[in-house]
């Protein structure tokens, strides 16, 4: 085979490909393996461009002769941290042939999934284990304690409601993800559906002390939406803000028209719900929306979160195509605006 067949037939592969000569120095590679190679790579000897014991030791055996090898290992591409699958083979006439599959993404899709796992068993375990204290107790020495038994009953009711809620927001969220790239047709009135949600949710801040405002949502407001989802989405928001915003202090849903949003295409609604709470650490705002992620797990838990509300919003706005904005200054509040696009 001459240069040029060589050439073509690497430049086909759509998967990065390195030809390594019997004098084991880099000899040819298609366009795919540009970014493993950078601009020295070819004619150098293999072991200056792949550094990894495990690649070095392969490349080495087949040009030896041993039989192709399939291995893991991870390389710098672009300053980023890949992981491949790399596929090692002698060649007929002398030197090694190497593809790269990139398992990057995949890989963290099983970290994501063993993290998952990892904080539905702690998430459980830990009311489970209480109930199953509190029932061996009541079977037990508090067998005839009717103050105790009252007491446990409480503790073991509030921690089944606990379940029950982390098992809904569980199978909401799988309902929501399966949906995602179907974007809803239904058009709905706004501003009727944040009236509702807020006339729902008066009694619980009234009990705090909290007061309820809604601005800017003057006639009706159509948008293109799920209505039961948008309602979750924004009885989520606003319970969070009266939740976790400052007794006493005042809970604003602003709603306002835009002709022009980041990441979004067209005119636009835009539905901000600020509190006048204590606010967020910024280092906390990035993985705000993360499964199981908390600011402050105690005092969540304490509140009835399971730490999978925001992350059922991002989902149902990106159902949407909308956006999910979080800002928020320390000792001031936050502010969660959630943008829809118009058309």
């Amino acid at each position: 085979m001459d240069q040029a067949e060589r050439e073509a037939m690497l430049e086909a592969v759509p998967l990065p490909m390195v030809q390594i000569g019997g004098d084991l120095r880099i000899v040819a590679a298609n366009p795919a393996a540009a970014p493993l190679l950078g601009s020295l790579g070819l004619g150098r000897h293999f072991a200056l461009t792949f550094r990894q014991p495990a690649l070095v030791e392969a490349i080495e055996a087949c040009a030896a002769g041993a039989d192709l090898t399939r291995l893991r290992c991870g390389l710098i591409v672009d300053g980023q941290d890949t992981v491949f699958e790399v596929t090692v083979n002698r060649l007929p006439h002398g030197g090694v042939i190497c593809c790269f599959f990139d398992m990057t993404e995949q890989e963290a899709v099983g970290q994501l999934r063993r993290d998952f796992v990892a904080n539905v068993s702690h998430e459980l375990r830990t009311p489970l284990t209480a109930l199953l204290g509190f029932i061996e107790t009541l079977q037990g020495p508090a067998r005839d304690d009717a103050k105790a038994r009252e007491r446990f009953l409480g503790i073991m009711a509030r921690e089944a409601e606990r379940m029950t809620r982390l098992v809904r927001d569980l199978l909401s969220l799988s309902r929501v993800e399966a949906g995602e790239r179907q974007r809803p047709q239904s058009m709905i009135d706004l501003r009727g559906l944040l009236t509702s949600v807020q006339a729902t949710l008066r009694p619980m801040a009234d009990a705090q002390g909290v007061q309820l405002e809604l601005k800017g949502a003057e006639g009706a407001l159509m948008v293109r939406a799920d209505g039961d989802q948008l309602t979750q989405v924004f009885h989520n928001l606003i319970e969070n803000a009266v939740k976790y915003g400052a007794p006493g202090k005042l809970v604003t849903v602003t709603v306002s028209r835009s002709m022009s949003e980041p990441g979004v295409r067209g005119p636009a609604l835009r539905v901000e719900v600020r509190d006048r709470g204590e606010g967020i650490d910024p280092v906390h705002l990035p993985r705000l929306t993360e499964r199981f992620y908390r600011v402050d797990t105690h005092r969540s838990r304490e509140k009835g979160g399971t730490g999978l509300g925001l992350a059922i919003v991002k989902h149902i706005v990106n159902r949407h195509r909308g956006r999910l904005v979080i800002d928020s200054v320390k000792g001031e509040g936050s502010t969660f605006s959630v943008v829809l696009p118009l058309s």
